[in-house]
């Protein structure tokens, strides 16, 4: 009787975490903390799209965009996008933003702006 080969798996040897997903990317923690706040704006605006049920040419209407943009927008494609029009977005939307912080890791010294 042959023997069946055991499956094998592999375990990651890092998992990143919403926290340190950017700086994992390269990004410095400074532009990562910029990115994270990009991606909670955008999932807020898309989960109130979709809440409503929004065809894109009403999400054009509301946010007083073309076409084009909404496309851009529920691509995911923000890099052009600032954080203040996302922002501004969401409250055409009509959502209040509150905004909340805490303690970060230390930073490295040879990071530290001098």
């Amino acid at each position: 009787m042959a023997k069946t080969p055991k499956a094998t798996t592999t375990k990651p040897t890092h998992v990143s975490t919403a926290d340190t997903l950017w700086c994992d990317l390269g990004f410095s923690p400074e532009e990562a903390a910029v990115l994270e706040l990009k991606h909670k704006l955008l999932a807020e605006i898309v989960k109130e799209i979709d809440r409503r049920k929004l065809t894109p040419k009403q999400v054009a209407q509301v946010l007083d965009v073309q076409q084009p943009q909404v496309s851009k927008l529920l691509g995911g494609k923000v890099s052009d996008i600032s954080n203040d029009r996302l922002t501004k977005y969401l409250r055409r939307l009509d959502r209040q933003i509150e905004v909340t912080t805490k303690r970060a890791a230390k930073l490295p010294a040879t990071e530290i702006a001098q």
